[in-house]
């Protein structure tokens, strides 16, 4: 078992034995459109969903210095265990509900040093 697998084992145990903070969620890409040569759209693209546990937290420094913040900006953990594939700007966290129901558009989207998982900034799309 890798460092991100342990990792994402005993953090998902945490939260489910207290309650949080890791809540099931989906990474939401929008898929490619098929267009015909004039670049009209024939098939709108399927999206491509892959469930993961994320956890909303308030916002770094390093995030609230970005030109474009927002103090309506959250940062989101995903565990990368939790994701098949790797997590980028292109998708979408979409969580069903509670406090956080809704989609959120990542705005920054790096793995964290021990490869555990993915720090994004997000902002409500």
């Amino acid at each position: 078992m890798d460092l991100a697998a342990a990792f994402g084992e005993i953090a998902l145990g945490f939260s489910d034995a207290l309650g949080g903070p890791y809540i099931v969620a989906e990474a939401v890409w929008p898929g490619v459109a098929v267009k015909d040569a004039g670049g009209s759209i024939i098939t709108p693209g399927t999206p491509v969903r892959k469930p993961c546990q994320a956890q909303f937290d308030r916002a770094t420094q390093d995030m609230r210095d970005a030109p474009d913040f927002l103090e309506t900006d959250l940062r989101i953990l995903v565990l990368a265990a939790t994701l098949e594939g790797l997590l980028d700007t292109k998708a979408r966290i979409v969580v069903s509900s509670g406090q956080y129901a809704g989609s959120w558009a990542l705005l920054s989207c790096a793995r964290d040093p021990g490869g555990i998982g993915y720090v994004c900034r997000a902002r409500r799309a």
